[in-house]
Formats: C-alpha cells, sequence, structure tokens
C-alpha cells in the first residue's frame, strides 16, 4: 500500500504508548490532526514506568507502535507533551530512527515490512533503571 500523498512540511512519528489511539494522550485527538499511516515496530525495549511506557532503543527485541504522518505544529505540541521543548525535562530525547511499517498486500499474503524514518521519543536510560521490562514490546498488551 503506497504512503499517502502528504505536504512537504509533514513528518513521520513513531508512538507506542500513551499516544497511541484509544489510549489516554490519544495523538488523533491532537490538532491539526495526524494522519495514519499504519502498525509498525522498531528494535528496542519497552519498560513500563507506571501510568506511562519508556522506550530504549536497540537490543534484541522490537517494540510495536503506530505511524503517523504529522505537522511541524503537531510536532511541536508533541515536543511539549514529552517535555524535550521548550523546557527540556531530559526525561525523553527526541530521534530519527527506521522503524519496520506492516504493510498488508492486497492480496492478503503475510504482511511485508517497509524501512521509514520516523521519529521517536526515546526515554532516558537511567529513568529505566530498575523498571520492568514490558515483555513482547507492546505496551496495550504487557501492562501490569
Amino acid at each position: 500500500m503506497p504512503e499517502p500523498m502528504l505536504p512537504a512540511d509533514r513528518r513521520h512519528v513513531f508512538v507506542y504508548g500513551t499516544l497511541r489511539r484509544g489510549d489516554v494522550r490519544d495523538i488523533t485527538h491532537l490538532q491539526p490532526p495526524p494522519v495514519f499511516v499504519g502498525m509498525a515496530s522498531v528494535q528496542g525495549v519497552l519498560y513500563n514506568l507506571g501510568a506511562y511506557p519508556g522506550l530504549l532503543l536497540g537490543g534484541e527485541g522490537r517494540v510495536t507502535g503506530e505511524v503517523y504522518a504529522i505537522t511541524a505544529a503537531l510536532e511541536q505540541q508533541l515536543d511539549s507533551i514529552e517535555e524535550v521543548w521548550p523546557q527540556p525535562t531530559g526525561e525523553y530525547s527526541k530521534r530519527e530512527v527506521e522503524v519496520q511499517l506492516h504493510q498488508h498486500p492486497a492480496n492478503h499474503a503475510a504482511p511485508e515490512a517497509v524501512g521509514m524514518f520516523c521519529l521517536v521519543y526515546e526515554i532516558d536510560p537511567a529513568r529505566a533503571r530498575g523498571r520492568p521490562v514490558i515483555l513482547g514490546g507492546d505496551w496495550r498488551e504487557g501492562r501490569l
């Protein structure tokens, strides 16, 4: 499935926790509205920090999330929510990494993974230390 045509000022973000559709900070309720691109995963480890998760990139595991096309204005809102701007707290860092977008072919064959660069908000490793790992890498399935 081809990616929707987007204005040049749009970027993509990978959300893996409370910003996922249907969760407490559902990204689809923000303005201007994002455009859902698809389900995806990224290499990393997901930690349960209580009311929300934290992702550390790298390692052997995969973390499940959703990819959205966003405007610069929405990116600024996300930066504020994740506290990387205007007053950075150090809890999260914004990264741009390759995620694997899971596309479903029209012939109903197995999904194909396609690489796509997205913004990801990564937790500071010190904040994840000693916290439980969410086995399976999916916040929705792994909350305690």
